[in-house]
């Protein structure tokens, strides 16, 4: 990283990873699950758990891309911390409120992580490879026919508000994983689950013909109306995960659709630079969706990774968008605290937090794909192993802690009860 009176370019292999390098440490400093007393897996508030997840992905991807190992102790200790008793992260202290897409976002981190060739727990503990495939387990068995033709719900337990809404996410993220693990694995049954995912969403109208992705529906309604809001992570994760099902079966249908979704994720961008367009510009962006913007950085290097077809299109808004991101890295006490925005010509917005410094480090980082081996599988390079029958699938009702108390069910429906009136009063600004 070249540094011009304070301002960060990006010129070679080298200064991007001296760029990530210093972004990582930023996004780092907001983490304090690894200090004596505290929950190891956990970020203080505002945020929340799944975010954690999502955090560590970004550092297991960070040593993936630079070979630098220095997060590679707290995440391994978050992630064993936060798998929970069944191995298929729905631990203690998060099942109160636990949703499918907060599960699934520590279950693409071990994906990630197996996929990377992250050094595994010790033998007698699960692989990361095992992790996922325990998530995939415990949600497959969710897939609800009882309203709307199927699919996931937002909320797992039916005491949590929300429990009625079937959103893009949790349905994206399944699809994700279970495309990825058909990836690794080559077993049929993932692939047969992911097609499921897919067609449900189109059919239901969660995705449009032309790959447009929307945030949920109502099941209390037959799915018969959409939130049309887009956000980035809803496309980056179809995208991925549409990918692997190519990478596998190299057919026109799923290069179709892989193409499609590039197409459509132009919504996101102003003159190539990556943007939450639903709400950076009203300055209506939550904590959550601060960090969004990573998850389709992330998904874009991994797409031209294992789809090379699709680089020549990918390249140029990863690397105008990594540009755009480093040049406004430029706040707070050490000058390395990225905003939100990317599209100021380099003026930091003052808007700093988790999110904000995740998705840059997600973008300046994937400028370094084309330098590593690609996502590995079983058949080449893997060295997690498999456990098709991970996680215990016996049951999702919450008995392994304290009874719910009313203040419980109150904090839970209070919180959710928020996210879905942001989402609603939002609508106005949605992205059609």
């Amino acid at each position: 990283m070249q540094d011009i009176g304070g301002i960060h370019v990006l010129t070679s292999t080298d200064s991007i990873k001296q760029a990530a390098k210093a972004i990582s440490a930023n996004l780092r400093s907001y983490y304090t699950g690894d200090n004596v007393g505290d929950t190891p897996g956990n970020l203080p508030d505002p945020y929340y758990w799944w975010e954690c997840g999502a955090m560590f992905n970004a550092l297991i991807d960070y040593w993936y891309y630079t070979g630098d190992d220095t997060y590679n102790k707290i995440s391994t200790q978050a992630l064993e911390a936060q798998m929970g008793p069944n191995q298929a992260f729905m631990p203690d202290n998060q099942t109160k409120t636990l949703g499918n897409d907060d599960q699934a976002f520590w279950g693409m981190a071990a994906m990630a992580a197996a996929e990377n060739k992250f050094p595994d727990l010790p033998d007698g503990k699960p692989s990361w490879l095992s992790l996922a495939q325990a998530v995939f387990n415990t949600q497959y068995k969710r897939w609800d026919l009882t309203t709307c033709g199927g699919g996931l719900r937002w909320q797992i337990f039916s005491f949590n508000n929300g429990y009625n809404y079937k959103n893009t996410i949790s349905n994206g993220c399944f699809f994700n994983i279970a495309s990825r693990l058909y990836k690794y694995l080559g077993n049929d049954t993932y692939a047969d689950w992911a097609e499921k995912a897919w067609d449900w969403e189109l059919a239901v109208g969660l995705m449009s013909q032309d790959y447009h992705y929307y945030d949920g529906t109502d099941d209390t309604q037959n799915c018969s109306t959409i939130n049309h809001i887009q956000w980035t992570y809803n496309a980056g994760i179809h995208m991925a995960g549409a990918a692997a099902m190519w990478n596998v079966t190299q057919n026109d249908k799923w290069k179709t659709r892989v193409q499609g979704i590039i197409d459509g994720v132009s919504v996101f961008f102003v003159n190539k630079v990556m943007s939450e367009v639903a709400c950076e510009n009203n300055g209506k962006c939550d904590v959550d969706q601060r960090s969004f913007k990573a998850y389709l950085a992330r998904s874009m290097a991994y797409t031209a990774s294992v789809a090379p077809w699709t680089s020549d299109q990918i390249n140029p808004y990863l690397q105008t968008s990594a540009q755009a991101a480093a040049k406004q890295c430029t706040g707070g006490a050490n000058q390395t605290s990225c905003g939100l925005k990317w599209t100021t010509n380099g003026v930091n917005d003052g808007s700093f937090g988790v999110g904000e410094q995740m998705a840059a480090l997600e973008v300046v980082q994937s400028l370094l794909y084309p330098s590593v081996s690609g996502p590995a599988t079983a058949e080449k390079g893997g060295i997690s192993k498999s456990n098709p029958d991970a996680g215990d699938t016996s049951s999702d009702t919450p008995i392994k802690f304290d009874t719910v108390t009313t203040g419980d069910k109150a904090g839970a429906s209070i919180l959710t009860i928020l996210v879905l009136v942001s989402i609603l009063v939002g609508a106005w600004w949605m992205v059609s």
